[in-house]
């Protein structure tokens, strides 16, 4: 017997395609359009969700029994706002530029529609360590989307791959530069991350009919 079951395998798994929580629960999209112009830091964004969600739910789970219904949103808060307190003043200490240049979308972590959604659909309703899978799995699920949008953003928007230059030097017309190809500045906006969204929420769909079914 495996170390997961089936069905906790599952909580890991299904967030990658079949209940992606960006192109299927349309979650999270703020982060999708707002940070995703740099690889690098689509990364940060998705390991700092991974640990908010993961430790997170784990803390719900905890809780959940003497959680008064009343305030569970306000305890909820409480805990995602401690963790991201941590994600940022790790960020601070360890690389200050790539935190000046995720500004106030760390913060906004807080706010995340996929983590209070996790705590209040699943962590509040099982234990510990499926709580976990299930935070690992959405978190995983998120990023995926993240550095997929990031890795196509920056190399046709910039040239590069976490500012290293791999299609040659646009100034010296070296590399693929030298054939007359030109990068795309419009990757770089906002709304060609919601086109990339699409077209990944497209191939997606295309490859599973049961989602074109239910939706």
């Amino acid at each position: 017997m495996g170390l997961l079951s089936k069905k906790d395998a599952a909580l890991i798994k299904d967030p990658f395609a079949d209940n992606n929580p960006i192109t299927i629960q349309v979650l999270g999209i703020c982060s999708a359009l707002a940070i995703t112009a740099e690889l690098k830091a689509s990364i940060v964004m998705s390991i700092s969700v991974l640990f908010v969600l993961g430790v997170g739910n784990v803390v719900i789970s905890l809780l959940r029994n003497i959680i008064p219904s009343k305030i569970r949103i306000i305890v909820q808060l409480i805990v995602v706002a401690t963790l991201v307190i941590i994600v940022d003043q790790v960020l601070k200490a360890f690389a200050y530029e790539l935190s000046k240049t995720l500004g106030a979308f760390i913060g906004l972590i807080i706010t995340n529609c996929i983590i209070m959604g996790r705590f209040e659909a699943f962590a509040l309703g099982n234990g510990p360590w499926r709580s976990f899978l299930d935070g690992i799995g959405n978190a995983l699920g998120y990023g995926i989307i993240l550095i997929i949008v990031g890795f196509f953003r920056e190399l046709l928007g910039s040239g590069t791959l976490l500012g290293f230059k791999v299609l040659g030097d646009p100034i010296e017309k070296t590399g693929l530069y030298a054939t007359g190809y030109e990068n795309n500045g419009f990757m770089l906006l906002a709304p060609m991350a919601l086109i990339v969204v699409g077209i990944i929420i497209w191939v997606q769909r295309s490859r599973n009919k049961a989602l074109i079914e239910e939706n």
